[in-house]
């Protein structure tokens, strides 16, 4: 049985700022995010990612500006069973077995979800006898994701979450998060695999020194950076012009190649057929990773917030 939450919204942010000393980690953040979406949260360490999760999940208190999940504050939308976490800190509590720990956080909450879905959406069927200090660092993954389900959470928060775990187990974990996400629930996650983020999530919301520098879907935020790299041979003709060239943004050569990036490759394209320059000509779009680094700068400092 699903919550039953009266706001469209599941998540707002508004002109939200956290410091630590000089560090503004959170610098006036506004993010909306509707029920029913499944948004990734990206960002170099040091981003604000992490800050901003706390503030999200009532753990912290912003500086400035105002935080609500459904309607209202973090801590009465979880109190409310409203939300689920999976976070990288804190340990699982020893010398119980899994099943018994799922039951235990699972009767915490007004309408939990049967234990033994649970493990079966987080794929721990098998684990369930095992005691949870016996777990390698993938099965406690795992675990920490049936935790975080075991309320029936209308907003799930999910940092890191394939972090320690194979390329089987976290083939296995996303397709456990989307089936959870297919019944109208709302999913935010962070993770440094961009690929998973390009694949998994409707939405990319990038940070960058605590401000949100891109937000949009895998495809406009990898245009947001530049959109597309036009590649051509010279065959002996120069660069001349290039540059000039509707869209193009910058231009690379490496030996008698030219690589163009334009922010509108079906312009660049017309525009070198009308010259004669199209032998070898090759579209390519821009990956997530490019985007990315495009679009984030070096940390200002080493710790992650």
């Amino acid at each position: 049985m699903t919550n039953s939450v009266p706001a469209e919204r599941a998540v707002a942010f508004s002109g939200v700022v956290k410091a630590f000393g000089p560090l503004r980690a959170v610098d006036g953040v506004d993010l909306e995010i509707l029920r029913g979406e499944t948004v990734a949260l990206l960002g170099r360490n040091g981003a604000g990612k992490s800050t901003a999760i706390s503030l999200l999940l009532g753990l912290d208190a912003p500086d400035a500006g105002r935080v609500e999940l459904f309607g209202g504050p973090p801590a009465d939308a979880v109190r409310a069973g409203h939300v689920g976490a999976m976070l990288q800190e804190g340990r699982l509590v020893p010398r119980v077995t899994v099943r018994e720990l799922v039951s235990f956080v699972a009767g915490r909450y007004p309408a939990p979800l049967p234990v033994g879905e649970a493990l079966a959406l987080a794929g721990i069927e098998e684990l369930a006898g095992r005691r949870v200090d016996k777990l390698s660092g993938g099965q406690t993954q795992r675990v920490r994701f049936a935790l975080a389900l075991a309320g029936t959470p209308s907003l799930i928060v999910l940092d890191e979450p394939t972090a320690a775990l194979d390329v089987e187990a976290r083939q296995a974990f996303w397709a456990s998060m989307r089936a959870y996400a297919r019944r109208g629930h709302t999913v935010l996650f962070s993770t440094h695999y961009l690929e998973e983020a390009d694949r998994h999530a409707d939405r990319i919301v990038v940070m960058d020194h605590g401000r949100i520098v891109a937000d949009g879907t895998g495809e406009q935020v990898k245009r947001s950076a530049g959109g597309s790299t036009v590649s051509l041979d010279l065959a002996g003709r120069g660069t001349e012009g290039l540059t000039l060239l509707p869209g193009v943004v910058a231009v690379e050569v490496r030996g008698d190649r030219a690589r163009l990036r334009t922010e509108d490759s079906d312009a660049t394209v017309i525009a070198l057929a009308r010259l004669g320059a199209i032998r070898g000509l090759e579209v390519t779009a821009a990956s997530l990773d490019e985007a990315f680094l495009a679009l984030t700068t070096a940390p200002l400092t080493p710790e992650a917030v």
